[in-house]
């Protein structure tokens, strides 16, 4: 049996329904390497042909880029099938001197600066807006307040709540590469959802600890994002990345035993990577980035790919996975 990418599930109590496959749109903002108009076009209208109808964006991602081009091909399609969700915490302003390029290439002349107050996050979703051409995003989340927390807090999730309330947004999230910090809102707000990127994949389960059975208790939805953890898990070797970084001789070592296991099997480690989040009942939807027609055909197969229980299984007794580890 396998998975249905175009299958609809709800964040929390909200009423906003993603599909269990979503488009990540950091790559199409130019992250490491360039993207064409033309190609990011082609992407996400592909992902919209083949029936996923959840998008996700930043101010970050390209420095504006990505959420220009989601806007583009958005504004020709039918609006309401479409879950746009987008982030504040990063205002796009000309800074005198170089820019901080970062990670993107090819972006536009600003800089991100760092903004978690009440009046910097609804400067923040009128601009994004503006880049989008929408009236509205369906998701609202607070990204990277790694040390922010109570700004986070007292400013963008106080207006976060307010702009849910009024019916401006449709869920309050948050999006971050830990889980610490969510768990934190999970208690301290009324959230609908988190974007844990990294955190909950066949290498690292730290969610699993705290966030996750948290999430499960207050009805918040995990959306699961990084699964290929920066690219080990779909190709590991000796230098690929592991969250952005250089990936150890331990980490690649354990993602080339893994591969193995799936060899047995006739399955993909993509395959393997891509589900696994789904195994958790806090885990809605998963989203993964791709910066070409090619990559997203090849993410929806491998989400679609038949994997047998005796996979996990093995994954189990070769010690790759504990026992408290709920699989798909």
């Amino acid at each position: 049996m396998s998975l249905d990418p175009t299958a609809r599930a709800r964040l929390g109590r909200s009423g906003v329904e993603v599909t269990q496959l979503g488009l990540g749109t950091a790559p199409l903002g130019g992250l490491y390497e360039a993207v064409s108009d033309a190609d990011a076009d082609a992407t996400i209208t592909t992902a919209f042909d083949l029936g996923l109808g959840f998008v996700d964006t930043a101010p970050l991602y390209g420095h504006g880029l990505a959420e220009q081009r989601v806007g583009r091909v958005v504004a020709r399609r039918q609006r309401e099938s479409i879950i746009v969700a987008t982030k504040v915490g990063r205002l796009l302003r000309p800074v005198a001197g170089d820019l901080v390029g970062g990670a993107y290439v090819g972006t536009p002349d600003v800089n991100p600066v760092f903004d978690f107050s009440y009046d910097g996050v609804m400067r923040s979703l009128e601009e994004s807006l503006e880049r989008l051409g929408l009236d509205r995003v369906d998701v609202l989340h607070i990204h990277d307040p790694d040390d922010h927390y109570d700004e986070a807090l007292t400013g963008a999730y106080r207006a976060l709540d307010r702009l849910r309330a009024e019916g401006t947004i449709g869920a309050v999230g948050a999006g971050m590469n830990q889980s610490a910090m969510p768990a934190r809102f999970a208690r301290d707000g009324s959230f609908d959802c988190f974007l844990l990127a990294g955190r909950y994949t066949l290498l690292d389960q730290e969610g699993l600890v705290e966030l996750l059975p948290l999430c499960v208790d207050h009805g918040i939805s995990i959306i699961a994002g990084g699964v290929y953890n920066s690219g080990l898990l779909a190709d590991p070797r000796p230098g690929a990345p592991f969250d952005y970084e250089p990936a150890s001789a331990a980490l690649v070592e354990r993602a080339l035993r893994l591969q193995d296991v799936c060899g047995r099997h006739g399955v993909p480690l993509k395959a393997a990577a891509i589900q696994f989040p789904l195994g958790h009942p806090a885990v809605v939807t998963v989203v993964t980035g791709a910066r070409s027609p090619a990559e997203l055909v090849e993410n929806v197969a491998m989400f679609r790919q038949p994997i047998p229980p005796a996979l996990w299984d093995e994954f189990r007794t070769e010690g790759l996975l504990g026992d408290e580890v709920p699989t798909p």
